[in-house]
């Protein structure tokens, strides 16, 4: 496949930025990051201006409810990825340091942690990743190349200039920062064959995007999740407790791949609970799909098929299952569960353990909301994305999980016998 010419100029950028930001110190790299921040919030207004005509687009266009809202700045979410980026900051550099040895021969051995190179993304209709993706791979000292969608490509262009000329402004390499401004499918296509330039992709957002960039990319790519994410109200549950937490799980913010799409309900309690959170979904919009169980207690609940309990929602939507025992609801989960996020509410602490022992998944919970598994939540400031596969990273990827290792070794004249 021929690259275009932008590509290779932007890969070039990036490939030369990523050089220098290797061994920029933390002091520099926290003074770029402390720019980019304050740039947000003094460019409000024009970030702001360019969001109105995305969402306006998007609602011409009769896109789903939970996808715009998900396009959506205010002047609060602004402010808080000005305030993720202060977090970030705060936050260890993850380059450099690491363990030193020292073998029978005198060598010297050094593992430590290095930037990967050139980081691309390739998002969807979250201008809020523009600013995550910039800011944490700033921090671990990787270029970014950024490729949004076609639905945020006006919110994506004004923040990826002001924060790109921020961080340029206070002594950044230039591209440092980048986003590709053509939303052209086949131009995706072709980030996903730059092996010379991109050391690794990072897809965020549905099951097709991430199918999409699994199938063509050439270039390593760090698999970001769909969740479908499931909740088991175990018969020693708390009701109330339970009500809680798969409301929140559901109905918090619906459209994020942490966001709860199965309940499975131990049948010695369906009769009790799920009335109980029937009501809370009924008065909030939520449709419920059930199986014939949950539609014998709900008359309101419409029938679950086969593809609803492997199905990421995204919406106001939940599949409803009863199941017999922990033995059923590990089964179901092991069938449909994406590995993502799980959770049990129990009050059983045996039952608990089990689960957390049991179900193979990135995070898993005890009587807490799945909601709960982003960068920002753990601690970590932001997240690049939520990884569900097992080599590289795992769960919200944050500063660490932008590095790699490399081996420094001091000698002195020794050589293999």
């Amino acid at each position: 496949m021929e690259i275009n010419k932008d590509l290779i100029s932007i890969g070039e950028k990036s490939k030369t930025a990523a050089r220098r930001l290797a061994f920029a110190n933390t002091e520099s790299k926290n003074k770029w990051l402390a720019a980019m921040a304050e740039a947000l919030v003094s460019e409000q207004e024009r970030i702001l201006e360019a969001n109105y005509l995305d969402v306006q687009a998007a609602e011409n266009k009769g896109l789903r409810k939970s996808l715009i809202n998900r396009l959506r700045l205010t002047s609060e979410t602004i402010f808080e990825m000005s305030k993720a980026i202060k977090e970030i900051i705060n936050l260890p550099d993850p380059v450099g340091g690491g363990e030193f040895w020292t073998r029978p021969n005198g060598l010297r051995i050094q593992k430590t942690r290095v930037p990967l190179g050139v980081v691309a993304m390739i998002y969807e209709a979250r201008p809020n990743v523009t600013v995550d993706a910039a800011a944490l791979c700033l921090k671990s000292g990787n270029a970014c190349i950024l490729r949004g969608g076609s639905e945020a490509i006006q919110s994506n262009r004004a923040l990826a200039q002001i924060i790109s000329d921020a961080v340029v402004a206070s002594g950044a390499p230039e591209g440092s920062i980048q986003l590709i401004t053509n939303t052209d499918r086949e131009y995706a296509l072709q980030l996903m064959k730059m092996n010379k330039y991109i050391d690794a992709i990072i897809p965020r957002g549905g099951a097709g995007l991430i199918k999409a960039v699994l199938e063509n990319s050439t270039v390593p790519v760090i698999e970001t999740g769909v969740g479908v994410c499931h909740a088991f109200v175990d018969k020693d549950a708390d009701l109330e407790k339970a009500v809680s937490i798969v409301f929140n799980a559901k109905t918090q913010k619906p459209g994020v791949c942490n966001a709860l799409e199965t309940l499975l309900v131990h049948k010695d309690i369906a009769q009790d609970y799920l009335p109980l959170i029937g009501h809370k979904f009924q008065e909030y919009g939520v449709e419920i799909r059930g199986c014939p169980k949950v539609t014998s207690i709900l008359d309101y609940a419409h029938p679950a098929d086969e593809e609803d309990w492997a199905t990421e929602y995204l919406d106001l939507i939940i599949s409803v299952k009863v199941v017999d025992n922990l033995d059923e609801a590990l089964d179901h989960i092991y069938q449909y569960g994406t590995k993502h996020s799980e959770t049990i509410i129990t009050e059983n602490y045996s039952t608990a353990q089990r689960f957390l022992n049991e179900v193979d998944a990135a995070a898993v919970y005890v009587n807490a909301s799945t909601r709960f598994t982003d960068g920002g939540r753990f601690g970590f400031g932001a997240e690049i994305g939520i990884s569900t596969q097992k080599l590289h990273a795992r769960g919200p990827m944050s500063l660490p999980e932008l590095t790699t290792i490399k081996y420094i070794i001091y000698g002195d004249g020794q050589i293999v016998t």
